[in-house]
Order: C-alpha cells, then structure tokens, then sequence
C-alpha cells in the first residue's frame, strides 16, 4: 500500500482572527446549568449573525467560546465592537450574578484552513489575547492596529509588550474599549488606599527564547514582594493577587483600583547562557507616571544582588524613613550555588501548579525539584521550608496516600525544624512550622510560629494562621486575621472564605458565615469541606432540609468520611465545646458517627 499523500485541502492564507468567550461561565454552569445553557443560547442567536453580517465567517463554537475569520481587520473589530455593545444593553435587563461577558482578542496572522479548522500562530495569538482582555473588553494585536488605526475612531490604549503564554516572541498589545462595563465596576469596587505606601508587584514578562524559563522570571517577582513585606513601613499585596494579572493586558490605574495599591512594580527579565537582564520601572497608578527605571545586565549568580538593590531603592522611594537596622534585616540567606537556588525556584512554581489544579504530580515534581536543590546546597533553608509544606499539604488531602498518615506529619515536622535552625528570619520557615504544629495539634507553639513569621514580615499571613486559631479557640482573633488576608490578596484563595466562614460559624456568626460557604460551593462544587459546613450552618440557622441536602453532596464526595475518623482527626480543636458545636450539628445532618 503506498503512502498517503499530503491532504490536498490544506490551505493557508493571511486572514484576521476573533477569538472570544464568557467569563465566569464555569461558574455560571455550576450555579444553574440549564438557566446557563439557555442564556448562552439566547445571547449567540444575537451574537452569532454579527459575525457574518460583518462579512465574517463562524468557525467554531464549542462550548461557550466563537472562534470567526474575516479577511478584513476593520471588519473584525467592528464586529467586535458591535457584539461588546449589544451585551451591555442585553446585561442591563439580568440580574446581578447572572450576566455574560465576553472577552474578546483580534489577531491578524498567518493561517492554515484544513477541513474547515484553523490553526497556527495567527490563531494562538487571537486566543491569548481574548484571554487576557478585561471582562466586556477587546485587545488586539500591534500588526491588527496598524491595520485600522487611520480608519477608525476608537479609544485605544497602548499596553505595550507582553510576553503571551506560549508564543515565542512578545506581542504588542492594544486595548479597546467598546463601553464602559458597569456590571464589573460593580462586581469590583475600588479599594481604599491603606494608610501607608502601597505596592504591588507585577509578574515579569519573561522575554528568554523558551517559555519554560518563565519560572525564573517568576521566582524574582516573588522574591522581591517577599523581601518588600518585611518592612512594616509598607503594604504589600500578595503574590496570588499580583499574578493574577499575567498575561493581561490591564490598564496600570485599574491595578491601582482593583488591588487598592499607589504603585505597581513591572518588569521584564531574560535569561542568555550564564547571564540575566532585568529590567523594571515603579509606576504610580494615580498619575500613570513613571517614578523610577533601571536595567540590570548581570551573570546569573549576581541575581540576589540585582533583587537586594531593587528593594533598597523602592523602600528608598516609598518609605524612606525605614530604619538602618530593618533595611539590614531583610537580607535573605542565599544559597551556597546557583543551581541551588534554580532548583528551589522550580519547585515552587510546581508547587504553586498543585494549587490550582489538584493534580499530585506537580506535588510529586514540586519535591523532587526541592530535593535536587538540596541536594546541591543541604544548608538551604527556604528549600526545607517549602519542601515541609509539600508533605503537610498531603496529610491534609484526601486524595494523597497519604492523607492522615502520622509519619508524613512527623517528616514535615523534621524539615521545617531544620529550617527555622538554619536560618531563623526566614518568614517562610516559621511559617510552616506554625502549620505543622497547628496540626500536630501543638496550639500554643503554632500560634507562635505564625506570630513570629509575621513579626519578621508583617505581610506574611494568609488563611492557615486561620485555622490553626480556630483549631486552638481563639475564632474572634481568626476572622480578624483572615479578613487582613484577604486585603493584602484581593484575588485570595477561594479557600480562604471557607477558612473565614468556619470562624464565623463558631462564633455563632451564621449569617456571616452562610454567603461565604455559597460563593464557595459555587467555586469548588466537587471539594467536600464547603458541603459539611454549609449543611452545619444551614443546620443552626434551622433549615434541615437544605442542609440534609447538602450533607447528600457531601457523603456522594466523600462516602467514608466520619465524625469520629475523619472529622476529630481533621479538625482536632483543643476546647471540647467547639468540637460539640461543629460535630453535633454534623450530627443533626445525617453524617455518620
């Protein structure tokens, strides 16, 4: 038999591309699936004939997302403006929490059509635009402007360079605004500045020629916001809230309102053989003006130098009445290498990956990258640190082999001992020795532990200080504690509600703690915690058919769970009444004994 010849259909040719989707529609399906569905289908009979009416072709429409071609770049924008226009007024007649918008991108590129798809570059790029445009926004990219920027009137922003997810080379980026989107000013209100200089660092642009290099120019962001927040001087918001704006192209003023911050750090870093660029400019979000530049072009090993410069000047900046004796205390012990410090870098992006997605390799790859970096530098405190919480966060998951599992607890009580012994002003060390006590069920010295990380940086607190007050009987001091988190991360963990609402309920705050536990299942539908607590409150709050209901999702998630097992082991509180308080309420639900 001889061999196939190429497919005769594939045809390439330059063509503009419009790629757009809904925002939030996940979680618009998981709060009401059919409502959704009918709603999309509404909006598409509207949306969907644009297309063509502005001479453009539908080329996909799975799910909630339209991929068009058009052979013109103005006809795609003015579809794209038109679709943007006509969702403000359909969204003016829903109610809040059920509107749809769409973020829309255009590219201009290269294309090969087979079989009635699209691929390619031209296409990639049209996706990561709309992924990082603004809810009810457009982006387009620099080669799509030059096309129509003498032939139309729009309100156009220059967002400069970025670096996209996947595409080789940075995109020049412009934004433009159909209308203004009230239903998100109103879904994101403006935070009040704090009484103090505020920051936010953004992630840098990673401009290396390989994509995977991108966990370097992530692990200097977070150094720096790291070594920021030591200064009390300053607030400094947290890593999860500054990138959740990689890869977006979003105006600096709007940063400012959304994250309640005075100045935003960005930059870019690329990495060549043994050798780094660094490049980074602090940015007033009031003005939109620069307040300081600088490039640094140094051999690799230099980069905690280029990132102890970096933070001097910016205090200098911001706060320039911090004390001698501070601005020494925030030098971090390096590691003895390089490769040290790469490895370290590494594992913690994994580990962050385990975080948004649940999936045990990238725990698994997280500690094997920290055990190669300790490997190289066996005195490198930050490497125990974060390798502890690795094996800690499994204890806690049920879907570990070793969730519960007493020797896991006691190796993470091993590693983030000889943390804090290596190098005690490491934040980060004492942090996740309070989590491992916490569990342990050692309340005084936790509380300790998390004190002393946030003595040493005053931003360093999130929800896990939250539950281990909880666990010890102080949930007064726990809401307090997490409702600062939430400040210092805007874009906070959806755990952290669950963790807030679990310290109103044991208050007796029901009512509190009822809106935190919907919005919670909402977001994570298939994690059990949020079904138990609902169906508790629901439970106090007398409505036992509701939380019965609950308490069904709850067992079909968790079929071998028990108050006596899981529950005592989980939880462990110190006061008896606050484990009669949560348990009998369980109890009253029909979870088993």
């Amino acid at each position: 038999m001889s061999e196939p010849s190429e497919n005769p259909r594939v045809v390439r040719r330059l063509a503009a591309i419009l790629a757009a989707d809904i925002v939030g529609y996940s979680a618009l399906m998981g709060a009401d699936e059919a409502r959704t569905v009918r709603d999309l289908k509404d909006h598409l009979a509207v949306v969907l004939p644009m297309v063509s009416g502005h001479h453009g072709r539908v080329i996909d429409t799975a799910g909630d997302g339209i991929l068009a071609e058009f052979g013109s770049v103005v006809n795609a924008v003015e579809c794209a403006v038109a679709i943007q226009k006509s969702m403000t007024t359909r969204n003016a007649e829903v109610e809040d929490g059920r509107q749809m918008q769409f973020r829309i991108g255009i590219n201009i590129g290269d294309v090969i059509h087979d079989e009635g798809r699209l691929y390619g570059d031209g296409v990639n790029v049209a996706a990561r635009l709309e992924a990082g445009a603004e809810p009810g926004g457009i982006c387009i990219s620099g080669a799509a402007y030059e096309q129509v920027r003498r032939k139309l009137a729009l309100d156009v922003t220059d967002l400069g360079l970025l670096s996209l997810k996947n595409i080789a080379e940075p995109v020049r980026i412009y934004r433009i605004m159909a209308e203004p989107s009230t239903t998100d000013a109103q879904a994101k209100p403006s935070l009040a500045l704090p009484d103090k200089p505020s920051i936010a660092v953004l992630p840098f642009a990673n401009l290396s020629s390989h994509s995977e290099q991108e966990y370097l120019a992530d692990g200097i962001v977070d150094d720096i916001i790291t070594e920021l927040s030591r200064f009390s001087e300053l607030f400094v918001i947290a890593r999860n809230s500054s990138f959740q704006y990689k890869g977006r192209a979003i105006d600096m003023r709007q940063i400012g309102r959304e994250l309640g911050v005075r100045y935003v750090l960005e930059g870019s870093a690329r990495r060549g053989g043994d050798r780094i660029r660094i490049s980074a400019q602090l940015i007033d979000t009031a003005t939109g003006a620069h307040r300081w530049a600088e490039r640094y072009d140094r051999a690799l090993e230099d980069v905690f130098a280029v990132q102890d410069a970096m933070v001097r000047t910016i205090v200098a900046i911001l706060a320039a009445h911090v004390r001698i004796a501070e601005t020494e205390r925030t030098l971090a012990k390096p590691p003895n290498s390089w490769q040290a410090y790469d490895y370290y870098l590494q594992g913690v992006e994994a580990f962050a990956s385990f975080f948004s997605t649940f999936d045990l390799a990238h725990m698994e790859k997280a500690r094997r990258l920290l055990q190669q970096s300790l490997a190289i530098d066996p005195n490198y405190s930050r490497s125990y640190a974060t390798l502890a919480q690795t094996y800690v966060t499994a204890w806690h998951d049920p879907a570990d082999d070793d969730f519960l599992n007493p020797a896991i607890l006691e190796r993470a009580h091993e590693l983030a001992r000889k943390a804090v012994q290596l190098d005690r002003n490491l934040p980060r060390a004492h942090h996740a020795l309070g989590y491992v006590l916490s569990a342990r069920l050692q309340h005084d010295a936790s509380i300790t532990a998390f004190e002393k990380a946030m003595s040493l940086n005053p931003n360093y607190v999130d929800w896990r200080f939250g539950i281990a007050l909880i666990r010890a009987g102080d949930s007064k001091r726990a809401i307090e504690v997490v409702q600062t988190c939430m400040r210092l991360d805007p874009f906070y963990e959806a755990y952290t509600s669950f963790v807030l609402a679990l310290a109103h309920y044991m208050v007796e705050q029901y009512s509190q703690a009822l809106p935190l536990l919907r919005d919670y299942v909402d977001q994570m539908p298939k994690y059990r915690p949020g079904h138990s607590l609902l169906a508790a409150t629901l439970a106090r709050m007398g409505h036992l058919e509701d939380a019965r209901a609950e308490a069904v999702k709850f067992l079909r998630l968790g079929p071998s769970f028990t108050i006596s097992g899981v529950g005592r082991r989980l939880m462990a509180f110190r006061d008896p009444r606050d484990e009669k308080h949560l348990f009998d309420a369980l109890r009253l639900v029909g979870l088993p004994e």
